[in-house]
Protein backbone atom coordinates (compact mmCIF):
# COMPACT_ATOMS: atom_id res chain seq x y z
CA UNK A 1 0.00 0.00 0.00
CA UNK A 2 1.01 3.61 -0.52
CA UNK A 3 2.84 5.08 2.48
CA UNK A 4 1.02 8.15 3.75
CA UNK A 5 4.23 9.51 5.26
CA UNK A 6 6.03 9.12 1.93
CA UNK A 7 3.15 10.84 0.15
CA UNK A 8 3.18 13.95 2.35
CA UNK A 9 6.99 14.13 2.18
CA UNK A 10 7.17 13.79 -1.60
CA UNK A 11 4.47 16.15 -2.88
CA UNK A 12 2.86 19.41 -1.71
CA UNK A 13 -0.83 19.16 -0.83
CA UNK A 14 -3.52 20.57 -3.09
CA UNK A 15 -4.38 24.22 -2.33
CA UNK A 16 -7.54 25.22 -0.53
CA UNK A 17 -6.90 24.02 3.02
CA UNK A 18 -5.10 25.46 6.00
CA UNK A 19 -3.57 24.99 9.40
CA UNK A 20 -4.65 27.39 12.16
CA UNK A 21 -2.79 27.91 15.41
CA UNK A 22 -5.03 29.44 18.07
CA UNK A 23 -3.46 30.74 21.27
CA UNK A 24 -4.85 33.00 23.99
CA UNK A 25 -3.00 35.99 22.50
CA UNK A 26 -3.90 35.46 18.84
CA UNK A 27 -4.36 33.25 15.78
CA UNK A 28 -1.99 32.31 12.95
CA UNK A 29 -3.21 30.80 9.68
CA UNK A 30 -1.09 29.18 6.99
CA UNK A 31 -2.20 27.36 3.84
CA UNK A 32 -1.15 23.73 3.66
CA UNK A 33 0.92 24.21 0.46
CA UNK A 34 2.76 27.09 2.17
CA UNK A 35 3.25 24.93 5.26
CA UNK A 36 4.81 22.22 3.09
CA UNK A 37 7.08 24.72 1.33
CA UNK A 38 8.16 26.40 4.57
CA UNK A 39 8.95 23.06 6.19
CA UNK A 40 11.09 22.20 3.16
CA UNK A 41 13.08 25.41 3.54
CA UNK A 42 13.55 24.70 7.23
CA UNK A 43 14.76 21.18 6.41
CA UNK A 44 17.30 22.68 4.02
CA UNK A 45 18.56 25.11 6.64
CA UNK A 46 18.86 22.37 9.25
CA UNK A 47 20.87 20.37 6.74
CA UNK A 48 23.16 23.37 6.19
CA UNK A 49 23.73 23.42 9.96
CA UNK A 50 24.94 19.84 9.90
CA UNK A 51 21.80 17.91 10.81
CA UNK A 52 21.79 14.67 8.82
CA UNK A 53 19.36 11.81 8.14
CA UNK A 54 19.17 9.55 11.16
CA UNK A 55 20.08 12.34 13.59
CA UNK A 56 17.69 13.36 16.36
CA UNK A 57 16.32 16.77 17.20
CA UNK A 58 14.31 17.46 20.35
CA UNK A 59 11.28 19.74 20.74
CA UNK A 60 10.34 20.90 24.24
CA UNK A 61 7.59 23.50 23.81
CA UNK A 62 3.90 24.21 24.04
CA UNK A 63 1.82 23.80 20.87
CA UNK A 64 2.88 26.40 18.29
CA UNK A 65 3.50 26.79 14.55
CA UNK A 66 7.22 26.23 15.07
CA UNK A 67 6.50 22.82 16.60
CA UNK A 68 4.60 21.78 13.46
CA UNK A 69 7.29 23.12 11.12
CA UNK A 70 10.08 21.31 12.95
CA UNK A 71 8.18 18.03 12.87
CA UNK A 72 7.46 18.28 9.13
CA UNK A 73 11.00 19.47 8.36
CA UNK A 74 12.37 16.44 10.21
CA UNK A 75 10.18 14.16 8.06
CA UNK A 76 11.51 15.88 4.93
CA UNK A 77 15.10 15.43 6.10
CA UNK A 78 14.89 11.86 7.44
CA UNK A 79 15.58 13.12 10.95
CA UNK A 80 14.02 11.62 14.08
CA UNK A 81 12.09 13.99 16.34
CA UNK A 82 11.86 13.56 20.11
CA UNK A 83 8.82 15.36 21.52
CA UNK A 84 9.23 16.34 25.17
CA UNK A 85 6.22 17.44 27.17
CA UNK A 86 6.75 20.71 29.08
CA UNK A 87 6.67 20.10 32.82
CA UNK A 88 8.03 16.56 32.51
CA UNK A 89 11.43 17.46 31.12
CA UNK A 90 13.96 20.23 31.67
CA UNK A 91 15.48 21.86 28.59
CA UNK A 92 19.14 21.57 29.47
CA UNK A 93 22.35 20.02 28.25
CA UNK A 94 21.58 16.82 30.14
CA UNK A 95 18.57 16.24 27.87
CA UNK A 96 20.80 16.56 24.81
CA UNK A 97 23.20 13.96 26.12
CA UNK A 98 20.60 11.58 27.57
CA UNK A 99 18.65 11.25 24.30
CA UNK A 100 21.54 11.75 21.85
CA UNK A 101 20.09 14.96 20.35
CA UNK A 102 21.83 17.00 17.70
CA UNK A 103 19.72 20.06 18.62
CA UNK A 104 16.99 20.86 21.13
CA UNK A 105 14.39 23.53 20.36
CA UNK A 106 12.52 24.90 23.38
CA UNK A 107 10.31 27.74 24.55
CA UNK A 108 11.86 27.54 28.02
CA UNK A 109 13.69 30.89 27.82
CA UNK A 110 16.28 30.17 30.48
CA UNK A 111 17.53 27.10 28.60
CA UNK A 112 18.00 28.58 25.11
CA UNK A 113 21.54 29.39 24.03
CA UNK A 114 23.23 26.66 26.08
CA UNK A 115 25.20 24.25 23.90
CA UNK A 116 22.85 22.75 21.31
CA UNK A 117 19.74 24.26 22.91
CA UNK A 118 17.93 26.73 20.64
CA UNK A 119 14.96 29.03 21.23
CA UNK A 120 11.99 27.64 19.31
CA UNK A 121 11.19 31.12 17.98
CA UNK A 122 14.42 30.91 15.95
CA UNK A 123 12.60 28.42 13.72
CA UNK A 124 10.77 31.26 11.94
CA UNK A 125 13.99 32.93 10.78
CA UNK A 126 15.53 29.55 9.89
CA UNK A 127 12.53 28.80 7.66
CA UNK A 128 12.99 32.00 5.65
CA UNK A 129 14.70 31.80 2.26
CA UNK A 130 18.50 31.96 2.66
CA UNK A 131 19.76 35.42 1.72
CA UNK A 132 21.96 34.08 -1.11
CA UNK A 133 18.97 32.52 -2.92
CA UNK A 134 17.25 34.86 -5.34
CA UNK A 135 14.13 32.85 -6.12
CA UNK A 136 11.25 33.01 -3.60
CA UNK A 137 10.67 29.25 -3.88
CA UNK A 138 13.57 27.41 -2.30
CA UNK A 139 14.05 23.74 -2.96
CA UNK A 140 14.22 21.50 0.06
CA UNK A 141 16.74 18.74 0.79
CA UNK A 142 17.12 15.58 -1.32
CA UNK A 143 14.04 13.36 -1.39
CA UNK A 144 13.63 10.90 1.47
CA UNK A 145 11.75 7.63 1.17
CA UNK A 146 10.74 5.62 4.23
CA UNK A 147 10.34 1.89 4.68
CA UNK A 148 7.69 0.55 7.10
CA UNK A 149 10.26 -0.29 9.77
CA UNK A 150 11.96 3.11 9.66
CA UNK A 151 11.53 5.41 12.65
CA UNK A 152 10.35 9.03 12.45
CA UNK A 153 9.87 9.98 16.08
CA UNK A 154 10.71 9.07 19.64
CA UNK A 155 7.65 9.30 21.86
CA UNK A 156 7.39 8.91 25.59
CA UNK A 157 4.82 7.04 27.66
CA UNK A 158 2.73 9.24 29.96
CA UNK A 159 3.51 6.81 32.78
CA UNK A 160 2.14 7.20 36.29
CA UNK A 161 5.49 6.68 38.02
CA UNK A 162 9.18 7.08 37.32
CA UNK A 163 11.00 8.39 34.28
CA UNK A 164 8.88 8.25 31.07
CA UNK A 165 9.85 5.35 28.82
CA UNK A 166 10.95 6.18 25.27
CA UNK A 167 9.41 4.39 22.31
CA UNK A 168 10.65 4.80 18.72
CA UNK A 169 7.59 4.82 16.42
CA UNK A 170 7.72 3.14 13.02
CA UNK A 171 6.41 4.54 9.75
CA UNK A 172 4.37 1.38 9.21
CA UNK A 173 2.45 1.88 12.45
CA UNK A 174 1.72 5.53 11.61
CA UNK A 175 0.57 4.69 8.08
CA UNK A 176 -1.71 1.86 9.19
CA UNK A 177 -3.36 3.98 11.90
CA UNK A 178 -3.98 6.93 9.59
CA UNK A 179 -5.37 4.68 6.88
CA UNK A 180 -7.73 2.88 9.27
CA UNK A 181 -9.06 6.14 10.75
CA UNK A 182 -9.68 7.58 7.29
CA UNK A 183 -11.62 4.46 6.27
CA UNK A 184 -13.85 4.78 9.35
CA UNK A 185 -14.49 8.53 9.38
CA UNK A 186 -13.90 9.70 5.81
CA UNK A 187 -12.42 13.10 6.68
CA UNK A 188 -12.79 15.37 3.68
CA UNK A 189 -12.79 18.94 2.30
CA UNK A 190 -15.50 20.23 4.63
CA UNK A 191 -13.75 19.02 7.78
CA UNK A 192 -11.72 20.99 10.31
CA UNK A 193 -10.12 18.69 12.91
CA UNK A 194 -9.45 20.37 16.26
CA UNK A 195 -6.37 19.36 18.30
CA UNK A 196 -5.38 20.81 21.67
CA UNK A 197 -3.47 18.09 23.52
CA UNK A 198 0.34 18.43 23.43
CA UNK A 199 1.99 17.83 20.05
CA UNK A 200 4.63 15.87 21.95
CA UNK A 201 1.98 13.12 21.87
CA UNK A 202 2.48 11.60 18.42
CA UNK A 203 -1.22 10.81 17.98
CA UNK A 204 -2.00 14.54 17.98
CA UNK A 205 0.34 15.05 15.03
CA UNK A 206 -1.57 12.40 13.08
CA UNK A 207 -4.28 14.95 12.33
CA UNK A 208 -1.77 17.31 10.71
CA UNK A 209 -0.52 14.43 8.56
CA UNK A 210 -4.15 13.59 7.75
CA UNK A 211 -4.83 17.17 6.61
CA UNK A 212 -1.79 17.12 4.31
CA UNK A 213 -2.74 13.77 2.79
CA UNK A 214 -6.54 13.85 2.62
CA UNK A 215 -7.26 17.55 2.10
CA UNK A 216 -9.02 19.12 5.08
CA UNK A 217 -8.39 21.89 7.57
CA UNK A 218 -6.77 21.34 10.96
CA UNK A 219 -6.76 23.66 13.97
CA UNK A 220 -4.16 23.36 16.72
CA UNK A 221 -4.64 25.06 20.07
CA UNK A 222 -3.62 24.62 23.69
CA UNK A 223 -5.75 23.26 26.51
CA UNK A 224 -6.02 26.75 28.03
CA UNK A 225 -7.38 28.23 24.80
CA UNK A 226 -9.50 25.24 23.72
CA UNK A 227 -12.99 26.53 24.50
CA UNK A 228 -12.24 29.97 23.07
CA UNK A 229 -10.73 28.36 19.97
CA UNK A 230 -13.74 26.13 19.32
CA UNK A 231 -16.12 29.08 19.41
CA UNK A 232 -13.84 30.97 17.05
CA UNK A 233 -13.07 28.26 14.49
CA UNK A 234 -16.23 26.08 14.52
CA UNK A 235 -14.51 22.70 13.99
CA UNK A 236 -16.24 19.62 12.65
CA UNK A 237 -14.26 17.12 14.75
CA UNK A 238 -12.79 17.50 18.25
CA UNK A 239 -10.11 15.19 19.63
CA UNK A 240 -10.20 15.06 23.42
CA UNK A 241 -9.76 12.90 26.49
CA UNK A 242 -12.71 12.09 28.79
CA UNK A 243 -11.54 14.65 31.37
CA UNK A 244 -11.94 17.43 28.79
CA UNK A 245 -15.46 16.31 27.93
CA UNK A 246 -16.40 16.08 31.60
CA UNK A 247 -15.38 19.74 31.93
CA UNK A 248 -17.31 20.62 28.76
CA UNK A 249 -20.40 18.83 30.12
CA UNK A 250 -20.31 20.97 33.26
CA UNK A 251 -20.00 24.13 31.14
CA UNK A 252 -22.99 23.10 29.02
CA UNK A 253 -25.16 22.29 32.03
CA UNK A 254 -24.19 25.52 33.80
CA UNK A 255 -24.90 27.67 30.73
CA UNK A 256 -28.26 25.97 30.16
CA UNK A 257 -29.26 26.48 33.79
CA UNK A 258 -28.08 30.11 33.87
CA UNK A 259 -29.57 31.28 30.57
CA UNK A 260 -32.60 29.07 30.12
CA UNK A 261 -31.48 27.78 26.71
CA UNK A 262 -31.67 24.08 25.96
CA UNK A 263 -28.63 21.91 26.54
CA UNK A 264 -28.46 21.34 22.78
CA UNK A 265 -28.17 25.09 22.21
CA UNK A 266 -25.63 25.46 25.02
CA UNK A 267 -23.55 22.66 23.47
CA UNK A 268 -23.62 24.36 20.05
CA UNK A 269 -22.48 27.63 21.60
CA UNK A 270 -19.55 25.87 23.26
CA UNK A 271 -18.41 23.60 20.42
CA UNK A 272 -19.70 25.54 17.43
CA UNK A 273 -22.49 24.55 15.08
CA UNK A 274 -20.55 22.32 12.65
CA UNK A 275 -19.60 19.35 14.84
CA UNK A 276 -19.78 16.06 12.94
CA UNK A 277 -18.51 13.92 15.82
CA UNK A 278 -16.32 13.95 18.92
CA UNK A 279 -13.36 11.59 19.37
CA UNK A 280 -12.22 10.24 22.73
CA UNK A 281 -9.80 7.64 24.03
CA UNK A 282 -6.66 7.41 26.20
CA UNK A 283 -8.76 6.80 29.34
CA UNK A 284 -12.16 5.22 30.04
CA UNK A 285 -15.21 7.41 29.37
CA UNK A 286 -18.25 6.83 31.56
CA UNK A 287 -21.50 5.63 30.01
CA UNK A 288 -23.22 8.70 31.46
CA UNK A 289 -20.78 11.01 29.68
CA UNK A 290 -21.24 9.26 26.34
CA UNK A 291 -25.03 9.32 26.67
CA UNK A 292 -25.02 13.01 27.61
CA UNK A 293 -23.21 14.08 24.45
CA UNK A 294 -25.39 11.84 22.34
CA UNK A 295 -28.46 13.50 23.86
CA UNK A 296 -27.28 17.00 22.86
CA UNK A 297 -26.59 15.99 19.27
CA UNK A 298 -22.82 15.56 19.54
CA UNK A 299 -22.03 11.87 19.01
CA UNK A 300 -18.88 10.85 20.83
CA UNK A 301 -16.95 7.77 19.73
CA UNK A 302 -14.71 5.96 22.15
CA UNK A 303 -11.69 3.90 21.15
CA UNK A 304 -8.85 1.96 22.70
CA UNK A 305 -5.09 1.97 22.33
CA UNK A 306 -1.77 2.41 24.09
CA UNK A 307 1.43 4.21 23.20
CA UNK A 308 2.91 0.75 22.60
CA UNK A 309 0.12 -0.32 20.21
CA UNK A 310 -1.32 2.92 18.82
CA UNK A 311 -5.06 2.69 18.04
CA UNK A 312 -6.42 -0.86 18.43
CA UNK A 313 -10.18 -0.46 18.17
CA UNK A 314 -12.67 2.35 17.57
CA UNK A 315 -16.39 2.97 17.54
CA UNK A 316 -17.46 4.94 14.48
CA UNK A 317 -20.58 5.76 12.44
CA UNK A 318 -22.17 2.52 11.31
CA UNK A 319 -20.30 0.39 13.84
CA UNK A 320 -20.97 1.72 17.33
CA UNK A 321 -21.97 -0.20 20.44
CA UNK A 322 -22.44 1.50 23.80
CA UNK A 323 -20.12 0.19 26.49
CA UNK A 324 -17.57 -1.08 23.98
CA UNK A 325 -14.43 0.56 22.61
CA UNK A 326 -15.32 -0.50 19.09
CA UNK A 327 -14.33 -3.19 16.67
CA UNK A 328 -10.68 -4.16 16.33
CA UNK A 329 -9.00 -2.38 13.42
CA UNK A 330 -7.55 -4.16 10.38
CA UNK A 331 -3.94 -5.09 11.02
CA UNK A 332 -4.45 -5.36 14.79
CA UNK A 333 -5.03 -8.68 16.51
CA UNK A 334 -6.41 -8.84 20.08
CA UNK A 335 -5.51 -11.96 22.02
CA UNK A 336 -7.32 -12.90 25.24
CA UNK A 337 -6.17 -15.44 27.79
CA UNK A 338 -8.56 -17.42 30.00
CA UNK A 339 -8.67 -14.61 32.57
CA UNK A 340 -9.52 -12.04 29.89
CA UNK A 341 -6.06 -10.40 29.93
CA UNK A 342 -5.55 -8.53 26.65
CA UNK A 343 -2.49 -8.73 24.43
CA UNK A 344 -2.17 -7.04 21.05
CA UNK A 345 -0.20 -8.10 18.01
CA UNK A 346 0.12 -5.74 15.01
CA UNK A 347 0.99 -6.32 11.37
CA UNK A 348 2.99 -3.08 11.63
CA UNK A 349 4.03 -2.72 15.28
CA UNK A 350 4.95 0.63 16.80
CA UNK A 351 8.08 -1.12 18.01
CA UNK A 352 9.07 -4.30 19.82
CA UNK A 353 11.01 -2.73 22.68
CA UNK A 354 11.50 0.50 24.58
CA UNK A 355 14.31 2.80 23.55
CA UNK A 356 14.83 4.11 27.08
CA UNK A 357 13.63 2.13 30.08
CA UNK A 358 14.82 0.44 33.21
CA UNK A 359 16.16 -3.13 32.85
CA UNK A 360 13.36 -5.64 32.36
CA UNK A 361 10.62 -3.15 31.40
CA UNK A 362 10.76 -3.99 27.68
CA UNK A 363 10.54 -7.69 28.47
CA UNK A 364 7.56 -7.15 30.78
CA UNK A 365 5.61 -5.24 28.10
CA UNK A 366 6.70 -6.93 24.85
CA UNK A 367 6.66 -10.63 24.06
CA UNK A 368 9.49 -12.20 22.05
CA UNK A 369 7.50 -11.69 18.81
CA UNK A 370 6.60 -8.07 19.68
CA UNK A 371 3.14 -8.86 21.08
CA UNK A 372 2.19 -6.18 23.62
CA UNK A 373 0.88 -7.21 27.03
CA UNK A 374 -1.52 -4.36 27.72
CA UNK A 375 -2.31 -5.06 31.38
CA UNK A 376 -6.02 -4.59 30.61
CA UNK A 377 -8.81 -7.12 31.04
CA UNK A 378 -11.78 -7.44 28.72
CA UNK A 379 -13.76 -9.50 26.24
CA UNK A 380 -14.90 -9.46 22.61
CA UNK A 381 -18.58 -10.04 21.87
CA UNK A 382 -20.03 -12.17 19.08
CA UNK A 383 -20.04 -9.18 16.69
CA UNK A 384 -16.39 -8.34 17.24
CA UNK A 385 -16.78 -5.39 19.62
CA UNK A 386 -14.10 -5.09 22.30
CA UNK A 387 -15.04 -4.32 25.92
CA UNK A 388 -12.53 -3.21 28.56
CA UNK A 389 -13.35 -4.26 32.12
CA UNK A 390 -10.38 -2.58 33.76
CA UNK A 391 -6.72 -3.04 34.52
CA UNK A 392 -5.48 -6.41 35.61
CA UNK A 393 -3.80 -4.70 38.56
CA UNK A 394 -7.09 -2.95 39.37
CA UNK A 395 -8.58 -6.31 40.32
CA UNK A 396 -8.38 -6.48 44.09
CA UNK A 397 -8.34 -9.82 45.89
CA UNK A 398 -9.91 -9.74 49.37
CA UNK A 399 -8.81 -11.94 52.22
CA UNK A 400 -11.88 -14.15 51.63
CA UNK A 401 -10.71 -14.82 48.04
CA UNK A 402 -13.32 -12.55 46.44
CA UNK A 403 -12.03 -10.69 43.36
CA UNK A 404 -13.25 -7.11 42.92
CA UNK A 405 -12.86 -5.25 39.63
CA UNK A 406 -12.77 -1.66 40.83
CA UNK A 407 -13.33 0.27 37.59
CA UNK A 408 -17.15 -0.17 37.52
CA UNK A 409 -17.30 0.93 41.16
CA UNK A 410 -15.16 3.99 40.41
CA UNK A 411 -17.35 4.85 37.42
CA UNK A 412 -20.48 4.58 39.56
CA UNK A 413 -19.04 7.14 41.96
CA UNK A 414 -17.92 9.44 39.12
CA UNK A 415 -21.45 9.49 37.73
CA UNK A 416 -22.18 12.17 40.33
CA UNK A 417 -21.52 15.71 39.03
CA UNK A 418 -19.79 16.58 42.33
CA UNK A 419 -17.08 13.94 41.77
CA UNK A 420 -14.45 14.50 39.08
CA UNK A 421 -12.36 11.38 39.76
CA UNK A 422 -12.43 8.33 42.01
CA UNK A 423 -9.63 5.88 42.80
CA UNK A 424 -10.28 2.83 44.97
CA UNK A 425 -7.76 1.12 47.23
CA UNK A 426 -8.01 -1.96 49.40
CA UNK A 427 -7.30 -1.58 53.12
CA UNK A 428 -5.98 -4.72 54.75
CA UNK A 429 -7.44 -6.92 51.99
CA UNK A 430 -10.86 -6.52 53.54
CA UNK A 431 -12.19 -2.96 53.07
CA UNK A 432 -12.42 -0.69 50.03
CA UNK A 433 -11.48 2.96 50.45
CA UNK A 434 -12.17 5.55 47.74
CA UNK A 435 -10.13 8.71 47.26
CA UNK A 436 -12.30 11.15 45.30
CA UNK A 437 -11.32 14.38 43.61
CA UNK A 438 -14.20 16.85 44.04
CA UNK A 439 -15.57 18.67 40.99
CA UNK A 440 -15.36 21.97 42.88
CA UNK A 441 -13.97 23.48 46.04
CA UNK A 442 -15.05 23.45 48.71
CA UNK A 443 -16.29 19.93 48.11
CA UNK A 444 -19.98 19.18 48.52
CA UNK A 445 -19.56 16.55 51.23
CA UNK A 446 -23.29 15.91 51.53
CA UNK A 447 -23.58 15.11 47.83
CA UNK A 448 -20.53 12.85 47.98
CA UNK A 449 -21.93 11.02 50.99
CA UNK A 450 -25.24 10.57 49.16
CA UNK A 451 -23.44 9.16 46.12
CA UNK A 452 -21.53 6.76 48.39
CA UNK A 453 -24.79 5.46 49.84
CA UNK A 454 -26.40 5.17 46.39
CA UNK A 455 -23.40 3.35 44.92
CA UNK A 456 -23.15 0.91 47.82
CA UNK A 457 -26.85 0.13 47.64
CA UNK A 458 -26.36 -1.32 44.15
CA UNK A 459 -23.32 -3.44 45.06
CA UNK A 460 -22.72 -6.81 46.65
CA UNK A 461 -21.47 -6.64 50.25
CA UNK A 462 -17.81 -7.31 49.39
CA UNK A 463 -17.84 -4.65 46.66
CA UNK A 464 -19.10 -1.83 48.89
CA UNK A 465 -16.92 1.15 49.72
CA UNK A 466 -16.16 1.42 53.43
CA UNK A 467 -15.25 5.11 53.37
CA UNK A 468 -14.39 8.04 51.11
CA UNK A 469 -11.39 10.35 51.43
CA UNK A 470 -11.83 13.72 49.71
CA UNK A 471 -8.67 14.88 47.93
CA UNK A 472 -7.52 18.36 48.91
CA UNK A 473 -6.44 19.85 46.60
CA UNK A 474 -8.32 18.12 43.75
CA UNK A 475 -6.30 16.02 41.33
CA UNK A 476 -4.40 18.05 38.72
CA UNK A 477 -1.64 17.56 36.17
CA UNK A 478 0.50 20.27 37.79
CA UNK A 479 -0.01 18.68 41.19
CA UNK A 480 1.32 15.37 39.92
CA UNK A 481 -1.89 13.38 40.55
CA UNK A 482 -3.03 13.26 36.89
CA UNK A 483 -1.08 12.31 33.79
CA UNK A 484 -1.03 14.66 30.79
CA UNK A 485 -3.99 12.68 29.45
CA UNK A 486 -5.92 13.22 32.71
CA UNK A 487 -5.56 9.70 34.04
CA UNK A 488 -5.22 9.43 37.83
CA UNK A 489 -1.74 8.44 38.99
CA UNK A 490 -2.81 5.67 41.34
CA UNK A 491 0.51 5.11 43.11
CA UNK A 492 1.10 8.83 43.60
CA UNK A 493 -2.41 9.32 45.00
CA UNK A 494 -1.92 6.43 47.42
CA UNK A 495 1.37 7.90 48.63
CA UNK A 496 -0.18 11.36 49.16
CA UNK A 497 -3.26 10.12 51.01
CA UNK A 498 -1.81 7.11 52.80
CA UNK A 499 -2.50 8.55 56.32
CA UNK A 500 -6.15 9.33 55.50
CA UNK A 501 -6.66 5.95 53.79
CA UNK A 502 -5.34 4.01 56.78
CA UNK A 503 -6.79 6.14 59.58
CA UNK A 504 -10.18 4.64 60.47
CA UNK A 505 -11.39 7.90 62.02
CA UNK A 506 -10.87 10.04 58.91
CA UNK A 507 -13.09 10.31 55.84
CA UNK A 508 -16.77 9.91 55.04
CA UNK A 509 -17.93 6.52 56.22
CA UNK A 510 -20.68 4.46 54.66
Amino acid sequence: MESIINAIVAEPPEPGHRLRLVELHGTQTIGLPELHETAGRLAGRLREEGVRPGDRIGILAANCLEWVLLDLAALRLGVVTAGFEPGKFEGDGELLARYDLELLFTDRGEAAGVGGVRAIKEVGSLAEAPPHVAEPHVAGPPAVRYEPGDVTTLKFTSGSTGQPKGLAASVGSIDSSLRAVQEMFQHGPEDDLFVFLPLSLLQQRYWIYSALRYGHDVTVSTYEAAFMAMRQTRPTVVMGVPGFYETAKKHIEARADATGVTREEAARRLFGDRIRYLWTGSAPASAALLRFFGSVGLPIYEGYGLNETCIVSKNHPGAHREGSVGRVLPGKHVLLDEAGAISVRADFPVNTRYEYARPGESERMFGPDGTVRTGDVGHIDEDGFLYIHGRADDTLVLDNGKKIVVRPVEEAMKADPEIAECVIFCLGQSRLVAVVSPARTPADEAAIAARLAQTNAALERDERIWKVVIADPPFTIDGGTLTSQFKPKRNRIHDLYRPEIHDSDRGIHA
